[in-house]
């Protein structure tokens, strides 16, 4: 976090038609060409939408993240400065496995255009700090976020995969972030501490983060980290 005119139809008069009435077939035919040609093209799918290099551009710096966080390279992408096809697919049945890492809002099933993301991962205590965006056509990110909603709904718990037991998630709407919020609560009694995740619509973008930073559940670093994105946005887009 994408047609020529028609030519004119010339109609052929028979010979033994009069001058008059070929010459009144032409006039026809070039009238029916004319409103052709001004038929104006289709609009650009993806007109008005930020390319992955813009998108990185409103990710967190390193300068927001605290002592110790460093970028894992290896879950820094984008997709450049072209668009891709979207798509969408919801399962039927969500895996709700998605939601333990950092690109979780791929259980929804939609993808969009262009995004781009990182992952800050802190060397001292190994918490995680993830960020995403990620950007739809026309109303699709409004669809992502219900699509989201019904997958949690379906998701009550789901068995973590290094510990083998059961995580509890819930989820509620959230306000003062974009144009639309969620806030997803990961617990587990075998973890030192949850992880909170939140996606926020802003327009045709999606942003989601991923926090298991401090003592509550990762939920302070998510919000703040959300409302920076979210401003960032806004200008990126102003400077489109």
């Amino acid at each position: 976090m994408r047609h020529p005119s028609r030519a004119a139809k010339t109609l052929l008069a028979a010979a033994v038609l009069p001058l008059a009435l070929t010459a009144c077939s032409s006039a026809t035919d070039t009238s029916t060409s004319s409103s052709a040609t001004a038929k104006k093209p289709s609009k650009e799918p993806n007109a008005g939408l930020l390319t992955g290099a813009q998108l990185k551009k409103a990710l967190a710096p390193a300068s927001f993240f605290a002592a110790g966080f460093a970028v894992d390279p290896s879950g820094a992408r984008d997709s450049g400065t072209t668009y891709t096809a979207p798509s969408s697919s919801p399962a039927a049945k969500p895996d709700c496995t998605l939601l333990g890492g950092t690109s979780w809002i791929a259980i929804t099933g939609d993808a969009g255009v262009s995004f781009a993301q990182n992952d800050y991962v802190s060397k001292d205590t190994s918490e995680d700090i993830a960020q995403e965006i990620d950007t739809f056509r026309g109303t699709t990110a409004a669809k992502v976020m219900a699509n989201l909603k019904k997958a949690v709904t379906a998701c009550a718990t789901y068995t973590d995969a290094d510990t083998h037991t059961k995580v509890k998630v819930t989820g509620a709407d959230t306000t003062g972030l974009g144009d639309a919020a969620y806030t997803i609560t990961l617990t587990n009694s075998a973890w030192q501490n949850g992880s909170t995740l939140i996606a926020a619509q802003s327009g045709t973008d999606v942003v989601t983060v991923l926090s298991t930073d401090g003592h509550d559940n990762g939920a302070a670093t998510a919000k703040k980290l959300t409302a920076r994105i979210v401003t960032s946005l806004k200008g990126e887009h102003e400077h489109a």
